[in-house]
């Protein structure tokens, strides 16, 4: 029986970690509407393969069902998910 080697599991530029902040491109409630944009939340739970993030808002499936707890799973390297862009605040 030949052997495998082993290789390093790809570099990945999207690694977070518990209690960072990130944007998920997700359904959400804005202002009494459903949208799909990008919404901020919080990773909460860290896997080989996924994370799980909090939001502060109501998300949704694309199925159209609505996430238990506002916690959605996302996999690591989609791009579905990011660090949050800067942005620049507007004066009131």
């Amino acid at each position: 029986m030949s052997t495998v080697p082993f290789s390093a599991p790809p570099a990945n530029d999207n690694d977070f970690e518990i209690g960072d902040h990130v944007e998920v491109l997700c359904d959400h409630d804005f202002e009494d509407d459903r949208v799909r944009d990008w919404l901020d939340g919080v990773v909460v739970k860290k896997g080989h393969k996924k994370v799980a993030i909090q939001f502060h808002k109501n998300v949704y499936l694309t199925d159209g069902w609505m996430v238990p707890d506002r916690v959605l799973w996302c996999v690591l390297g989609s791009q579905n998910i990011r660090k949050p862009m800067k942005r620049r605040r507007t004066r009131s």
